[in-house]
């Protein structure tokens, strides 16, 4: 992806006004007169002057089309006169890998560090460097999304191209994934090979996830093997059957073995300087044509030299 096609206004953290969910698929127009009550023409200049945001990413053209779960918010003023940090992270100038592009999906290796959509805090994100690479081809095109990974996370990350594979594999994102295949690094020499954790997740105030016996909690489960390790890390394959927030994280620091780099769920070394955890596999059926996709991001090579 070329770097010079980067969103120039996503360093900018602008003052919201109102935030809206999408909750089915519709024209940006017709969304925004839905939920504004004000008239046509105050809806298209809000749009003529950059004070909307879709994902995170600024959009002007009142055709857009929206997709269940997309993020509206209302900026106070327009974007073009909101001065852009000067300072920028280097992720800003890394090209993104696109490592499938189909006329219904595209998938990239998302880099650790890198959102998967915006945040309160942060609007660098793959969703706005893959909307602005697809744009750059026909305005007509958008991403949508089907899931996510976390920002410390690296590794495979797909989106949709089209509303109707979005609409249909959104309803039922987990009936049609057949694979979820992670590398991770942890603390410590495994005692069992291989292995299932089973529990049920929850999620407290401060937007730790943690694990209990309680039913009432979201199932996850998940699979590891072994496939190399020495006395201070082990470099496990996970399957996971469930996707849920912090999954893989969560039951490692449970067995006492958190990933390396993850001071957030109790790990103190950091031999990578960044989260000892990778996406590498994502398998899934097409909806309609019900062709299996498999996606492979390689394994990073630092993942591999601890064990050398």
């Amino acid at each position: 992806m070329n770097k010079t096609n980067q969103p120039k206004n996503q360093n900018v953290m602008p003052e919201i006004t109102r935030v809206f969910k999408v909750n089915r698929s519709e024209e940006l127009l017709s969304f925004l007169l839905s939920k504004l009550n004000t008239s046509r023409n105050n809806v298209k200049s809000l749009l003529s002057n950059r004070q909307i945001l879709v994902n995170g990413s600024l959009i002007t053209q009142y055709n857009f089309m929206l997709a269940k779960d997309d993020e509206i918010k209302i900026c106070k003023k327009p974007l073009s006169s909101m001065p852009l940090k000067r300072k920028q992270s280097p992720l800003v100038n890394q090209n993104l890998e696109i490592i499938y592009e189909d006329d219904d999906f595209i998938a990239i290796n998302k880099p650790c560090g890198l959102l998967s959509v915006e945040s309160d805090k942060d609007r660098r994100c793959a969703y706005n460097y893959v909307l602005d690479y697809l744009q750059s081809k026909s305005k007509a095109l958008r991403p949508y999304i089907l899931h996510r990974i976390d920002k410390e996370t690296s590794g495979v990350l797909v989106f949709a191209k089209n509303i109707k594979v979005h609409s249909k594999l959104k309803l039922n994102w987990n009936d049609y994934v057949l694979l979820r295949q992670y590398y991770a690094v942890v603390e410590g020499k495994m005692e069992k090979k291989e292995d299932t954790i089973v529990s049920y997740m929850f999620e407290n105030k401060n937007n730790m996830v943690y694990s209990s016996k309680d039913h009432n909690g979201q199932r996850a489960c998940t699979h590891y093997k072994v496939v190399c390790q020495n006395n201070e890390y082990s470099l496990l394959k996970v399957d996971i059957s469930t996707g849920r927030k912090n999954q893989i994280r969560v039951h490692m620091q449970d067995l006492k073995h958190p990933i390396v780099g993850d001071d957030k769920y109790g790990c103190n070394k950091n031999p990578f300087k960044r989260l000892g955890l990778h996406a590498s596999k994502l398998e899934f059926m097409h909806p309609f044509t019900k062709r299996i996709i498999s996606i492979d991001a390689k394994v990073p090579n630092i993942f591999y030299k601890l064990f050398k």
